[in-house]
């Protein structure tokens, strides 16, 4: 799992030690736009931060508990998605995602997320994706709502974000609904 192309100029993978530079330099260049929805950004203070970080992922990935990796587009990161967590005994994976300000409006986290899914049904036999949204964050909403999510409720004040809490809005997509689904062939 530790690579997913997705197109000619897209892809995930894991990230590696070596990475923690450009990484930090992204969330660094990106910090106001990112810290409206992402509680981690003032924590990420320096490169070591960052580092930090990566080992964490590399850690819950060998433990198969998550898989975050970054998103290169045309060879440059640009953000990070995957699987925030997996509940392996239900067979359910929980999608997370951002992407650097400057990337946003390209199809990229829509692209990147059809092939989570696709991964997470054929590759990991999962039957259930899920993505958890705040209630305001239109941009993040619009990946499931776009790939075709059910939308399955709302969790009132489900995180707390540097001064206030927000709500989450739950959407899921089953193994048999993505079958059926105009996504798994690329379609909009």
């Amino acid at each position: 799992m530790g690579l997913v192309e997705v197109d000619e100029e897209l892809y995930l993978r894991l990230f590696e030690i070596g990475d923690a530079e450009d990484l930090f330099r992204m969330i660094d260049d990106s910090r106001d736009y990112l810290r409206e929805w992402l509680s981690w950004v003032d924590n990420t203070k320096t490169v070591d931060d960052s580092r930090g970080f990566i080992e964490h992922t590399l850690r819950t990935y060998e433990a198969e508990s998550e898989f975050t990796a970054g998103i290169f587009y045309q060879g440059k990161l640009v953000g990070t998605a995957g699987f925030n967590s997996f509940d392996w005994t239900n067979k359910v994976g929980y999608i997370g995602y951002w992407l650097a300000e400057g990337y946003q409006g390209k199809g990229i986290m829509s692209s990147v997320c059809r092939a989570l899914i696709s991964f997470a049904f054929y590759e990991l036999q999962l039957n259930k994706v899920a993505i958890r949204a705040a209630c305001e964050n239109k941009k993040s909403r619009a990946i499931p709502e776009r790939l075709g999510f059910a939308k399955e409720g709302e969790i009132r004040q489900a995180e707390w974000l540097y001064d206030h809490y927000v709500d989450y809005v739950v959407y899921g997509m089953l193994a048999h609904e993505w079958e059926r689904s105009r996504f798994v062939k690329g379609g909009n």
